[in-house]
């Protein structure tokens, strides 16, 4: 298991996709579960917030991912709807450099200010994500991005809670230089 989720983590912090999102089939569900996996970005941010929740431990577990997604389904539905949210890609880059510091310094604010960045964070990804959302099967493909998301989320819970701490602070340097390289090369 540790081996597949360092594969995982070590494909999420190659700067190679860096900020490519795939084209969108019709296809709903589909299309909304690729749409997260397009993005260094997106897997950053996803996989780090998911360390995080699993460095912090108790009801930030659970409280931190559900917090990013249902934020990140309504900034979806903003984002459809093309109400503007200014700063969106900054924002999205922000979340990889941020999580991944406060992972990679094991920084522990309280739990009400790490759940309102969360969510912040989530809002701009979904945002990203509803924008970019095929005409029709809007809802399909919310939930496809949804689904997608927490799965980054387990992915980084169960990799927090499989290595070691010194390992865990690695990992969310890697994510915060990644997401620093991104910000450079856009």
């Amino acid at each position: 298991m540790f081996r597949k989720t360092l594969l995982v983590m070590i494909a999420a912090l190659t700067p190679a996709a860096a900020l490519a999102h795939p084209g969108h089939d019709p296809g709903g569900i589909a299309a909304g579960l690729a749409h997260p996996l397009g993005g260094a970005d997106h897997l950053l941010a996803m996989i780090s917030l998911g360390l995080l929740a699993a460095e912090r431990g108790g009801r930030a577990t659970w409280a931190l991912p559900a917090g990013f997604v249902g934020a990140m389904l309504a900034g979806g539905a903003l984002g459809a709807a093309g109400v503007p949210l200014p700063a969106v890609e900054p924002a999205i880059l922000a979340s990889a450099i941020v999580i991944g510091a406060m992972v990679a310094g094991a920084l522990r604010p309280p739990l009400a200010a790490t759940l309102a960045g969360a969510a912040l964070f989530g809002l701009a990804h979904g945002w990203a994500h509803g924008a970019e959302a095929p005409s029709g099967a809007l809802l399909p493909f919310m939930a496809g991005f949804a689904l997608a998301t927490a799965a980054l989320h387990a992915v980084g819970i169960l990799a927090g809670r499989a290595i070691p701490a010194m390992l865990l602070r690695g990992a969310g340097a890697a994510a915060m230089l990644a997401g620093l390289m991104l910000a450079v090369a856009g």
